[in-house]
């Protein structure tokens, strides 16, 4: 076989992709690994976050500095503002990796078959008060409301991605009960906040006056749930 020949098979052996590359021989097989800047990257940011929640938690959120941020995640002060514009925003990405995704999981349960509406508000509230109200995530809930009304910027975006969100799911499943007869007062409806209410006081009874009275909240609310649906029966 000729040269030309030769050329010409070789050529024809190649798939139509590798003839319009140029008919470059295959490169290396082995695998690229990840970026490492983006991995690097990723785990700064998660370090920012982490050293904010410590320092939001123990200075309060005016008392907070991006300085001491920083220090605490072991970054410079300028690597913050490669992934945050401001304090603000940092609580913010607090809020929406912490809490957001509980919310979210919460109402987005679907109730067991046949549950009455009092076992699923129940079971909201076994969940609230031992993924937020004795853990560090009830530290950012005490943190908004003590010093929202300084930082209504702060206490408004609470407000959109996690009170909202939960009143509605509340009131959905007040309204479920009034039509199911569990509920005979109405007006509950429009009070959401009503039944949600010892969620809250759990929240600021624990950093507050735990030390004095230790609060069984769980079972507060049950008591409460007794006023809103009536008293369970015992076998």
């Amino acid at each position: 076989m000729t040269n030309e020949a030769t050329k010409s098979a070789r050529k024809s052996a190649l798939k139509p992709a590798d003839r319009r590359a140029g008919a470059r021989a295959p490169a290396s097989s082995k695998p690229k690994p990840a970026s490492n800047r983006a991995e690097r990257a990723a785990e700064r940011r998660g370090a920012i976050i982490a050293a904010a929640m410590d320092e939001f938690i123990a200075r309060g959120f005016a008392a907070t500095r991006l300085d001491d941020i920083a220090k605490r995640a072991g970054v410079a002060k300028g690597t913050i503002y490669l992934h945050f514009k401001d304090k603000e925003s940092m609580f913010e990405e607090l809020i929406r990796t912490a809490i957001v995704p509980l919310v979210t999981r919460l109402w987005a349960t679907p109730p067991q078959p046949g549950a009455s509406v009092r076992d699923m508000v129940e079971g909201f509230a076994k969940t609230f008060i031992e993924e937020v109200a004795a853990t560090r995530r009830g530290d950012l809930v005490r943190l908004i409301v003590a010093e929202g009304p300084r930082f209504p910027e702060v206490a408004d975006f609470y407000y959109r991605e996690v009170v909202s969100r939960g009143l509605a799911g509340m009131r959905a499943l007040i309204e479920l009960g009034i039509a199911r007869g569990e509920i005979q007062h109405k007006n509950l409806a429009r009070f959401p906040q009503i039944m949600v209410a010892p969620a809250l006081i759990a929240v600021i009874w624990q950093s507050l006056f735990s030390r004095h009275a230790p609060l069984d909240a769980l079972e507060m609310f049950r008591v409460h749930l007794d006023l809103i649906f009536g008293e369970r029966r015992t076998a």
